[in-house]
């Protein structure tokens, strides 16, 4: 069941809006690298928060439910962003550890991506469907293997990653990786509740 036909996503939109402006707010005023809260940990709650408000309120998941897959996935063509990481990396900016494999994970799940919206929907068939659970289920590991690649870096050294605790990479932990986490799972979860119609 994909909740009530009537059910509308706007309500959160509106609220990913504010998020996105509490986000760039933060990273305008400069207030990650002053933090007392390590990164990671801000990224954690965030996906945590996103998570409780799935499991306690009726509304919040019809709203999410209303979301289209297509719409999901579409957010994942910010993660080309990866190629900037390299570029980084080339600068001496980042490390290697984080920026080649992470970035070069996340250019090839933008690509995968951007091939799903082209050819995988509407999403109808078993073959469709398998491709765009093996997407998700990859780009779900990549992005987790980055969070716990920068994890383990920044509580070793904070300052091997200063380029995500400043914009416009600082919307990176506190905005679109926590998006890309639930949205990741959203998708399986789309993919469980639309199995009946394959």
């Amino acid at each position: 069941m994909r909740g009530d036909a009537a059910t509308s996503p706007r309500p959160l939109y509106g609220i990913l809006l504010a998020w996105g402006g509490a986000a760039l707010a933060t990273g305008a005023v400069e207030a990650l690298p002053r933090t007392l809260v390590p990164v990671p940990l801000i990224l954690a709650s965030l996906v945590a928060a996103g998570l409780l408000a799935w499991r306690l309120s009726a509304k919040v998941r019809g709203w999410v439910r209303a979301v289209p897959p297509r719409a999901l996935v579409a957010l994942h063509l910010v993660r080309f962003v990866g190629a900037w990481f390299i570029v980084l990396y080339r600068r001496g900016e980042l490390p290697f550890a984080f920026a080649v494999p992470g970035g070069w994970g996340d250019i090839a799940a933008a690509a995968g991506a951007a091939g799903l919206l082209f050819g995988a929907f509407p999403v109808r068939t078993r073959g469709r469907r398998a491709v765009l659970r093996a997407w998700n289920a990859l780009g779900l590991l990549d992005i987790l293997f980055a969070v716990a690649t920068a994890a383990r870096i920044f509580l070793a050294d904070p300052d091997a990653l200063a380029p995500l605790t400043r914009l416009p990479l600082s919307l990176l932990p506190t905005y679109f990786v926590p998006l890309i986490v639930l949205s990741h799972l959203r998708i399986f979860g789309w993919l469980r509740e639309t199995r009946s119609e394959a």
